[in-house]
């Protein structure tokens, strides 16, 4: 049933998106520094770089599959320069300031997409995550047609989008909670732990050369 491909990969692309790493913490920040449409933009990103690795897992594009094995190290550094830079954004954002500034001029979608989805591309085990999660649904690409891989990259795309819509438009809805002294403190606490983990992402470079 080729509706099947298209139900599991949204279920798929729902439960790779739920865990709240740096990603989805960068995701909520931009939400609550900026507006709804910046939240979701960011998800849109995030769940964009999952489909295409899901892509280069289900159609096994083996040049592509080979260039990130090879290259992880410069992609996690890369990922870590990132995360320290919105980490350090975030940190030394003024949530005051930054209100002013929406009502002056709008903030750029086009740089939360790029950011958000260069980001979560430079994170090279995705894409192996996406070739045990389809050796557990018993999706095996040599056996399926390429309509049937695309209806489940289809799904992903949409399962991971859908996350990302819900969760910014949930932390949207409860904005009037967060006063100023509150999003000051977020700001804080998020761009310190979105720090730590680049620091961490650059540290784990020197584990991948012993």
């Amino acid at each position: 049933m080729e509706l099947l491909y298209l139900i599991n990969g949204f279920i798929i692309g729902l439960s790779a998106s739920i865990p709240l790493g740096p990603v989805g913490l960068i995701c909520i920040q931009k939400t609550l520094n900026s507006k709804l449409k910046n939240g979701i933009v960011s998800g849109i990103g995030a769940a964009s770089a999952d489909t295409f690795f899901a892509v280069v897992a289900a159609f096994g594009i083996s040049a592509v599959h080979n260039f990130i094995e090879t290259q992880q190290m410069y992609l996690r550094l890369i990922g870590g320069i990132i995360l320290i830079g919105l980490g350090l954004k975030f940190f030394l954002t003024n949530p005051a300031i930054q209100i002013r500034k929406q009502r002056n001029r709008g903030n750029s979608l086009y740089a939360d997409f790029v950011s958000v989805f260069a980001l979560t591309l430079s994170n090279p085990l995705t894409v192996f995550v996406f070739g045990a999660v389809f050796a557990g649904f018993g999706i095996i690409p040599n056996n399926s047609t390429w309509f049937e891989m695309f209806e489940l990259v289809i799904g992903i795309f949409i399962g991971a989008s859908v996350w990302w819509i819900l969760l910014v438009s949930a932390v949207n809805f409860f904005r009037h909670k967060f006063r100023l002294r509150r999003l000051w403190w977020m700001n804080k606490i998020m761009g310190a732990i979105i720090t730590a983990f680049g620091v961490f992402a650059i540290v784990s470079v020197l584990f991948l050369k012993l």
